[in-house]
Parts: C-alpha cells; sequence; structure tokens
C-alpha cells in the first residue's frame, strides 16, 4: 500500500490541511492518508491546546465520508510527547510492507532537522511537501532525494489565525469544514482565547 501521514495539532482542523492531504493523495497515488493529531505536541508545550479527544472528534467529523483519508488515535498517549519518529516506526509496523509519505508544508520540511530523529524520519518515509507561501523551496541534506513537491494552490492559512479570528467572534466559513466548524460554534471553543 502507499499511505500517507500527516501529523500536526490540528487545533482546529482546516481546508488547509485538507488540500495539502488531498494533494498528496491525489498526486501521489496514495491508498489512504492518516490524519494523526498529536496529543503532546513537544514544540507546544508553552500553548494551551483543546484536548486530545475534542481534536480527533473535529477531524472525524471534517473527514466523514471523504474517501481515502481518516483520523487515527496513534498519538493518544498524553504521557508522552508525540514525535513523529515514532509514529512512523508504529505505522510501519502496523502495516508491514508499505510504502509511506510524510506529508508536510514547505515550511516544516525547512525545520526538519531540528526535530527529532530526522535521520529515521527519513528512513521510514519520503516526504510529501506543499511549498508554502513565502517560503523557500530548499531540501535539507537529512532529506536529499527523498523529497516529492506537490504543486497546486499554496494556502496561507493556519490553525493560530483560525483561533485569532474565532476568539475576536469573526467568521471561520469555508475556512474550516462545516461540520468542525458547527461543533466549534455549538462548544463555544476558542472564544476565551
Amino acid at each position: 500500500m502507499r499511505l500517507g501521514i500527516l501529523g500536526g495539532t490540528f487545533d482546529p482542523v482546516h481546508v488547509g490541511h485538507l488540500w495539502m492531504a488531498e494533494a498528496a493523495r491525489d498526486q501521489l497515488r496514495l491508498d489512504r492518508v492518516f490524519f494523526v493529531p498529536a496529543s503532546r505536541p513537544p514544540h507546544k508545550e508553552d500553548r494551551r491546546i483543546r484536548t486530545f479527544e475534542e481534536r480527533i472528534a473535529m477531524l472525524r467529523l471534517a473527514l466523514d465520508g471523504v474517501p481515502g483519508m481518516q483520523a487515527d488515535a496513534t498519538e493518544s498517549d498524553p504521557t508522552r510527547p508525540s514525535y513523529t519518529a515514532t509514529t512512523l516506526e508504529v505505522f510501519h509496523e502496523r502495516f508491514p510492507g508499505s510504502d509511506f509519505w510524510l506529508v508536510i508544508g514547505g515550511d516544516s520540511l525547512r525545520d526538519l532537522p531540528t526535530w527529532r530523529q530526522p535521520d529515521v524520519i527519513a528512513k521510514l518515509a519520503r516526504f510529501a511537501v506543499l511549498p508554502r507561501p513565502g517560503v523557500e523551496r530548499s531540501i535539507p541534506d537529512v532529506a536529499a532525494g527523498r523529497v516529492d513537491w506537490l504543486t497546486g494552490p499554496e494556502l496561507e492559512i493556519s490553525s493560530t489565525e483560525i483561533r485569532e479570528r474565532l476568539s475576536a467572534g469573526r467568521s471561520v466559513r469555508f475556512l474550516v469544514p462545516e461540520p468542525a466548524r458547527r461543533r466549534i460554534v455549538e462548544r463555544e471553543l476558542y472564544r476565551e482565547e
């Protein structure tokens, strides 16, 4: 099988995440793309994030009925940080003999050398990279020969911007998948920020 892994905080999921996954699925002929929310993202220890349960519920709503994409709870353990290398090892055990792509934006590729065990990550998966506006297309040495550039619209959208809009009482319609947006509104998520 050809499988994509799209990790992140997804606080909340937005159309940029979905578009990046769809571009990878379509252009690389992936059988499935797994959205893997981090229970405890090590680079966001200083920021409040919604619970894992809340974030994966929004993902499941956003992906309901979308062929070839699903939310995955591999990183649900709140007692340990979520590291990509460990997650990829788990997926290799679950799907032996499969080919893997880590679906990321150009900014994440640029930052890859700062991640924990980037050499292990590069051995376990290729990189499906959607360029980000304003981020130079460069490939770190650790990923040399392992990058597949995706083409299509480069969306300048972030979960930080979505949270700021929600906190200010502004609309996020068409920026967040509608089922997830309805959950956010009904539960008044992000209003306190």
